[in-house]
């Protein structure tokens, strides 16, 4: 699931039309892989974003629980306590990181302590 696209179901307060836009927007930005559309696809991308957004709110309506209301601070709480090792997209770095020392690691040696390499004359070559 996109990280930028917030869950809106059971809070209080409830979730706004502008919170249930912008998680739309996103939705259609990630769908699409436009950030911005051009001119000529402006149109269907604004009309995709009213029409996710409606049926958004629909759903977020019709839906039921006996949950109690999660609260906005505590759940913004959670999401800063979080590392950002925690994400998928930070250990793929990591990951890459290391590799990257390590493999500069084996270049450094190399080139600080070069092979023997025999001397190639013209006469040599056969």
């Amino acid at each position: 699931m996109c990280r930028n696209i917030k869950m809106l179901f059971n809070f209080n307060p409830p979730v706004t039309p502008d919170e249930v836009r912008a998680a739309s927007l996103q939705f259609v930005r990630k769908i699409s892989g436009f950030n911005k559309p051009s001119k000529a696809n402006e149109a269907a991308f604004l009309a995709a974003i009213d029409a996710i957004a409606s049926v958004s709110t629909q759903l977020l309506t019709s839906l039921e629980t006996n949950a109690p209301p999660r609260s906005r601070e505590e759940e913004a709480a959670k999401a800063n306590s979080a590392t950002p090792r925690d994400s998928p997209h930070e250990a793929r770095r990591a990951a890459l990181v290391t590799s990257h020392e390590h493999l500069h690691g084996i270049v450094a040696s190399h080139w600080s302590n070069p092979p023997a390499c025999q001397s190639m004359s013209p006469n040599s070559v056969r």
